[in-house]
C-alpha cells in the first residue's frame, strides 16, 4: 500500500522553540551547581515580554534573567525584553513522593519510544530530513545578516509497503530582511540549504521533488513579534514527526525525575536497541508510570508485525538487558549532567551525542 507521511521541524527562533531552549538552559545551570535539582521552570514569550514561571527545588543560585537574555541574544534578538517571574519550590506533596531511599516517579503518565531501521539513525525518514534542513538553515543564516532565526521545514515522503520510496515535497519558510526578493530567497535557500541536505538522500530523489519556499510571500516579522510561544508546544517535532505515538508530556524544562522526559528517553533507548539487534524492523514501546512508584506499572511492545522472532522472545530480551527503575534510568543514561539545552532544537532523538541513542552490549 502506498502512503505519504509528512513531518515538520522548526528552528530555534520559532517562539515555542525559543522557550524550550531557555527553559532547558535554566535546567542546565541548576544541574551544574546541584545535580539533584528538581526543576520545572518554563517560560512564555510575546513581543518584548518574557514570562518565566514554574517550580524549582534546588540549592543552585540561578540568574534567570541573565540566562534568558543570553539565549535571546544568541538567537538574534537585538531588542530589550521585559522579564516577569513567578517561581516557587516544588510542592512538598510531590517532593515527598519522589525523594527517598529510592527515587520514584515524579508524576503518573504514559510515554512511548519508537525506532525503525529505515534510516541509519533508526528514525523515520521525514523527520530526519526536516531536522537536517533546519540545522543547515541555522548554520547558513548565521553567515549573513539577511536571514533570521525563525523558520520551519516540512517534508513529505512516499512509502510503499511501509518502506520509504521517494521524497515528494519539501516546504521551507524562513524569516528574512525586507530588502530580499522572493526570487533571491528561493535561490539562496535552495542552493545553501536544500541541495546540501539532499545529497545525503539521493536514493529517494526520483527527480520530481516539489520544493516550496516561503509560500506566504513575506516573512519579515519573526519570532515573538509575529507569534507567541511557550514551552512544550512542539512535542511532535521533538519526537518522531507524527510517526508512532506520544504520551503527551513535553520534555523541556524537566529534570530526570520527571518521567515524561527520562521515561521517554529510556523507551526510545530500548526500542532502538530492539531494532538495532535485529529483533524487528520497527518497534514501539509504551511505559506507564505512577507517582511515587519506582518502576513502570506497565509495559507494552508493538513491532507492527515486523518482528524476526516471537514477541515473547523480545520481552525476554528486554527483561534480561534493561532495568526500568527510575534510579537506573538516570544512572544508565547519565541524566544528571547539564546536557539539555542542546536537546531543545532539532529533535531529541536520532542524534549520536545523546546517551539514549547508544547501542547497548546485550546478553
Amino acid at each position: 500500500m502506498r502512503k505519504v507521511i509528512t513531518s515538520e521541524s522548526v528552528n530555534i527562533g520559532h517562539p515555542d522553540k525559543t522557550c524550550d531552549t531557555i527553559s532547558d538552559a535554566f535546567l542546565d545551570e541548576a544541574l551544574r551547581q546541584d545535580s539533584n535539582a528538581q526543576m520545572a521552570v518554563e517560560c512564555a514569550i510575546k513581543n518584548d515580554k518574557l514570562f518565566i514561571y514554574g517550580e524549582a527545588t534546588t540549592t543552585a543560585n540561578i540568574d534567570y534573567d541573565a540566562i534568558a537574555k543570553r539565549v535571546l541574544k544568541e538567537i538574534g534578538y537585538k531588542n530589550e525584553f521585559k522579564i516577569i517571574k513567578e517561581i516557587s519550590i516544588q510542592s512538598p506533596d510531590i517532593n515527598q513522593a519522589v525523594v527517598g531511599e529510592e527515587l520514584r516517579a515524579n508524576d503518573q503518565g504514559i510515554v512511548y519510544g519508537y525506532a525503525t531501521n529505515e534510516t541509519k539513525e533508526f528514525m523515520p525518514l521525514p523527520i530526519m530530513i526536516a531536522h537536517k534542513l533546519m540545522k543547515k538553515y541555522d548554520e547558513y543564516r548565521r553567515t549573513t545578516s539577511c536571514y533570521f532565526g525563525d523558520a520551519k521545514s516540512e517534508v513529505s515522503v512516499a512509502y510503499d509497503d511501509e518502506k520509504p520510496e521517494s521524497i515528494e515535497m519539501i516546504l521551507i519558510s524562513v524569516s528574512h530582511s525586507e530588502n530580499l526578493s522572493n526570487e533571491k530567497i528561493r535561490g539562496d535557500i535552495t542552493v545553501n540549504v536544500v541541495e546540501p541536505v539532499l545529497r545525503d538522500y539521493k536514493k529517494y530523489d526520483k527527480g520530481n521533488i516539489h520544493i516550496l519556499i516561503n509560500t506566504s510571500g513575506k516573512f519579515t516579522i519573526w519570532g515573538s513579534f509575529g507569534d507567541s510561544g511557550c514551552v512544550g508546544r512542539k512535542i511532535i517535532v521533538d519526537t518522531y514527526g507524527g510517526v508512532g505515538r506520544i504520551g503527551g508530556g513535553c520534555f523541556s524544562s524537566k529534570n530526570a525525575t520527571k518521567v515524561d522526559r527520562s521515561g521517554a528517553y529510556f523507551a526510545r533507548y530500548v526500542a532502538k536497541n530492539i531494532v538495532a539487534h535485529g529483533y524487528a524492523d520497527r518497534c514501539e514501546i509504551q511505559l506507564g508510570f505512577a507517582i511515587g512508584v519506582a518502576k513502570p506499572i506497565s509495559m507494552y511492545i508493538d513491532t507492527f508485525g515486523t518482528n524476526k522472532t516471537s514477541i515473547d522472545e523480545i520481552y525476554d530480551f528486554v527483561k534480561r538487558n534493561f532495568n526500568f527503575s527510575l534510579s537506573n534510568i538516570i544512572q544508565e543514561l547519565d541524566l544528571l549532567k547539564p546536557i539539555y539545552e542542546k536537546t531543545a532544537c532539532f529533535g531529541h532523538f536520532g542524534r549520536d551525542e545523546f546517551s539514549w541513542e547508544k547501542f547497548k552490549e546485550t546478553k
